[in-house]
């Protein structure tokens, strides 16, 4: 549920913004050690304040989690805007790929990320909101920033993608879909088997993509 209208406002200051954050970082640690069945009054004590105080920033657990879920996101997309911003000049195609691949992978990898993204599924059928809010704050993002990247490089004549939609997904199945799949039954790809996932998914994607001249 959202805050509620009825209730006060959240506090502002820079006391306030520390007590949230600290809020926050506290609940991203308790929800991965303990679960969503993790209480407020423990993650108030994690991070040094009441449990009125948590409250009066965050009228609900969900509301907490959606939080939790959007900044933990937040840093894989600031990493995707360095990204795009690293290549904007670059006439590399194959080298920017990868370069884009890498640091996705890295991103999606995170173990934090993984296992809230493992709390998620877990918690679907409970709290079908939850997997609602991962996909608007997670994967929806990316699929935006990365379909904007491949705009940039038609544009540029790079890439040649009529479809870029499709694209996206075709390129995160090549490259990222697998560590999800393993990452969900708390395994990992070998580091010389996810080198060339990234580096035949890459070459897969540009024998579709690469303009023919």
């Amino acid at each position: 549920m959202g805050r509620d209208s009825a209730r006060s406002p959240a506090p502002t200051g820079k006391r306030a913004e520390r007590n949230r954050q600290a809020i926050v970082a506290a609940a991203r640690e308790t929800f991965i050690r303990e679960g969503y069945d993790a209480g407020m009054d423990l993650i108030a004590a994690a991070a040094g304040v009441s449990k009125v105080t948590v409250y009066n920033h965050f009228g609900s657990k969900e509301e907490l989690f959606t939080e939790v879920v959007g900044q933990a996101m937040g840093e894989a997309h600031t990493t995707m805007a360095e990204v795009r911003t690293s290549l904007a000049g670059t006439g590399d195609i194959r080298e920017a790929l990868l370069h884009t691949a890498r640091a996705l992978t890295v991103a999606a990898t995170d173990p934090s990320r993984m296992a809230l993204r493992n709390l998620v599924t877990g918690e679907l059928r409970r709290f079908p909101q939850l997997g609602q809010a991962y996909q608007e704050h997670g994967p929806a993002h990316s699929a935006v920033a990365l379909g904007e990247l491949f705009g940039d490089l038609c544009a540029r004549g790079q890439l040649a993608i009529a479809d870029i939609e499709l694209a996206v997904l075709q390129f995160f199945s090549l490259t990222i879909y697998p560590h999800l799949i393993v990452g969900s039954i708390g395994a990992g790809l070998p580091r010389d088997l996810a080198d060339r996932l990234l580096t035949d998914g890459v070459d897969l994607f540009l024998e579709r993509y690469r303009p023919r001249r």
